[in-house]
Parts: C-alpha cells; structure tokens; sequence
C-alpha cells in the first residue's frame, strides 16, 4: 500500500546517522575501513594522494549509504563477493574468460553486462504488468529483477577494471572512460535512485516509468556493443588519464540519472492527471502515488542531480584547469553542460520562490532529459571540440 505524501515526508527524515546506529551499523562501517585499509596497504604505491583521498573518501560514502539505507548493505556485500570469486577465477589469466563456466556464462565482464540487460529489460515488462493487473507477487517480482541487475551491472563495472588490469597495466582503467561504460553506469544509478523512492513510497506504479527510460538506455547500450564492438577494452587517451575521471564522470552520471528519472516521473504525473480528470475512480491512478507525490518526489529527484551534476561541474573545470591550462573554454561539451545547469536551476528557483507546481515543471522535466540527452549524446555525435574523445 501506497504511503501519503506526509507520511513519506516524515520517514524521509526520520532516520538518523548516530541516533539510531546498532551495533551492526558499527560493524559496517570497521568491515569497509578494514576493506579500504587492505587496499591501500596494498596498493599504496601505485596510488597519488588523491587516489588515497577517493579510497578513503568513497568508503566513507559508502559507509553513510549502508547507514541510512539498509539495503545498500546487501548490495554491496553481492557485488562485493560476486566480483572477488569472479577476479580469483582469472587469476592472472585473461584467457579464462572463455574456459571457465562461471566467467563465460555468468560473471565476466560482458556476461554480467549482458544479464544486466536482460534483467531490466524483463523487469520493465513486468512493472507494466503489475500497472494493467496489480499484484504483490508480480511487484515483488519486478522489484527483485531490478535489485539483481544492478547488482550485476555493478559486478560487470568491477570485473572490467580488473580484465583492464590483466591486459596490460598501461591499459587498466577504472570502467567510466566510454559511452559504452558510462551507459551501464547510467543504468545502474538510475535503477538506485528509483528504488530508493519506491522503497519509501511503497508505490510500484512508477516502476514501469522508470524502467522504461532505463530499458531505452540497455536499447541503446546493446546496439554500440553489437554493432560498434565498444565492448572491447581500449586504452584511455592521454586527457583521461587523470584521478578527476574517478570522482568527474560517477557524479556526472548521478546528476543524469536522477534527471531522467525526474522526466520520466514527469510523464506519469501528466498521465495520472489525465486518467485522474477523466475517472478519478480509475484503476490507474489507484496504482498511482498521488499527484502531490509525484510533484514531490520530481523535485527531490530534480534537486539531488541538480547537487551532484553542480559537483561534477566544478570538478570537470578544476579538470580542465590542469589538462588543458583553463578552467573554462566554451568548448561544446562545457556550453551545454552549462545550459543543463542553468535550466535546472531555473526549474529549482521557480518552484522555491514562485511556488510553481504541477503540470508545468512536469512538462519542463520531461523538456529538461532532451536538454540533458543532447548535452550528453548529442554534443559527442554533431559538434566536435576537446571532448572530441568522446564521440560515437
């Protein structure tokens, strides 16, 4: 059953970081300390200070993460193992890929990438099932697909950075350097945030819009893999040979994320506005979050990308500054991140100070993903400039 839109409220901010810790909590943040503390214990000569700061960094994000949503935990306690076993099965042989059962079939890069795929895909069919025919089994369903193919998605990204690795330690990169890597994280964190907000609404109806927008996204993934051979691991180009890759492109692709899923929530609130105004008694809008929900959880969704993509920003001219000697070169890709920038800034302001509602920052939304599709895909297919490293 649906929560209201004050009981979601409530229960947005109603956990706490210290409050409410138990002893488990204490546990997981000691068991990712000791993980990051392994690794750099390890590693440490391969890493600059700022590649020590992100792994520090990172684990304390995540340990703030598994703390307040305790579903994380499991996920990343399953991508965690499923990726180690994969990793042990190759040894140092990048050839076991097409030998052993488990790589082949199940958990080598290209194999998760793969059943990632197919698993949205199937759980973007069912969320539409459970929208025409409601049914807990079927919603469960729908929701556990997702949960699996984020965790695969997440263990195809992991197995990736260590086949770089076996192929030459010149190549090896962390697996965020490509359309084609940047799409499977474009997935994966948008599938998060979605079940995020369906975890706290309890409102499965808007899974088959956010699915959607995901299934488009594999659609186009499967198409650069079969017909570009993007698949295949390169080595990076000299300007992305940086640690700002690292923190850049994952809070880039938050920002896209939670923008289209905004867009996509957007959609559903127009159409359950419609169905509402015809019927308000109607199936549809039953299974539906309310129109006040929808608006709210549009504007917490357009408000977190609108952090992180502001984040990623500042971190891509800091970028700039030591790649390219300026922090800022009008360069196409920068201008229309710009744009994206300022439209959803103006989005945030009018609502916030001008108290607009509704249909119209829907509309806006759905606009703003075009914005946003071009300032990410369109810029590296039609105009060319110093991201031109990124084209198709």
């Amino acid at each position: 059953m649906a929560v209201t839109k004050e009981q979601f409220n409530q229960d947005f901010g109603k956990e706490s970081f210290i409050k409410q810790l138990s002893l488990f909590d204490w546990i997981w943040a000691a068991a990712l300390l000791f993980g990051a503390g392994y690794a750099w214990n390890k590693y440490s000569a391969l890493m600059d200070n700022y590649e020590v700061g992100i792994l520090f960094g990172t684990s304390i994000a995540l340990i703030a993460l598994g703390w307040y949503w305790k579903a994380t935990r499991h996920l990343m306690i399953a991508i965690a193992a499923i990726s180690l076993f994969a990793v042990s099965l190759y040894g140092n042989d990048l050839g076991q890929a097409e030998q052993n059962f488990f790589l082949k079939f199940l958990i080598s890069s290209q194999s998760a990438t793969m059943w990632m795929s197919a698993l949205f895909v199937m759980a973007t069919v069912t969320y539409y099932v459970y929208l025409a025919k409601p049914n807990d089994f079927i919603g469960k369903v729908a929701t556990s697909m997702v949960w699996v193919a984020t965790t695969m998605g997440f263990v195809g990204l992991m197995v990736r950075w260590r086949e770089s690795y076996l192929i030459s330690h010149d190549v090896g990169h962390i697996p965020v350097s490509n359309l084609y890597e940047v799409f499977i994280l474009f997935a994966i964190i948008t599938a998060l945030i979605y079940l995020f907000y369906e975890a706290r609404t309890r409102a499965k109806g808007m899974g088959a819009f956010a699915l959607t927008i995901i299934s488009a996204s594999i659609a186009f993934l499967l198409w650069y893999h079969f017909e570009k051979g993007a698949h295949e691991i390169e080595p990076l180009v000299p300007a992305l040979q940086s640690y700002w890759m690292k923190i850049h492109v994952p809070a880039n692709f938050v920002g896209y994320g939670a923008f289209a899923l905004a867009a996509m929530l957007g959609v559903a609130y127009l159409l359950v506005e419609r169905a509402q105004n015809r019927n308000p008694q109607s199936g549809f809008v039953a299974r539906m979050p309310s129109l006040d929900m929808l608006d709210d959880i549009m504007h917490k969704t357009i408000a977190l990308g609108f952090a992180f993509f502001t984040v990623a920003t500042v971190l891509g001219a800091m970028w700039a500054a030591e790649a390219w000697g300026g922090y800022w070169s009008w360069d196409p890709k920068e201008t229309w991140a710009l744009i994206v920038w300022l439209n959803y800034a103006a989005w945030l302001h009018l609502r916030l100070t001008k108290g607009w509602r509704g249909a119209p920052l829907a509309w806006w939304a759905i606009i703003g993903l075009f914005v946003t599709t071009f300032a990410f895909l369109g810029v590296n297919m039609f105009l060319s400039g110093l991201h031109s490293y990124g084209e198709l």
